[in-house]
């Protein structure tokens, strides 16, 4: 039996743009995806602390070490520029792959840097 479980997380990022007029998605600094294993066209959870919005998308690479955090397409509704989000990805695991799994959480300051 596959459970779902956290795979990866960006913790506290701060919302860099908000397009309204581009196709949806996510664009994340490349950089935070290679930290936390995240791939292009992976689907993740966006979870707003400031409104409390919790929705789906899919990923874009952005340019690496630009900080880039930027909802896209009618995502760009659900937030704000300067909003703390939380991304989140999971993945199904196998009961061998529960017992030694650890997802990968990376942290980042307001300038989306990893601490």
């Amino acid at each position: 039996m596959m459970k779902e479980f956290l795979f990866a997380k960006i913790h506290r990022a701060t919302v860099t743009d908000a397009n309204l007029n581009y196709v949806g998605s996510i664009t994340i600094d490349k950089a935070l995806l290679k930290a936390a294993d995240i791939r292009e066209n992976q689907k993740v959870e966006i979870l707003n602390v400031n409104n409390g919005e919790r929705f789906h998308t899919y990923v874009i690479e952005g340019e690496e070490n630009s900080g880039c955090i930027c909802l896209n397409g009618a995502a760009a509704r659900k937030v704000q520029k300067g909003d703390i989000v939380i991304i989140v990805a999971y993945a199904l695991l196998n009961e061998k792959e529960i017992e030694t799994f650890s997802p990968k959480i990376v942290h980042v300051n307001s300038k989306n840097q990893i601490l």
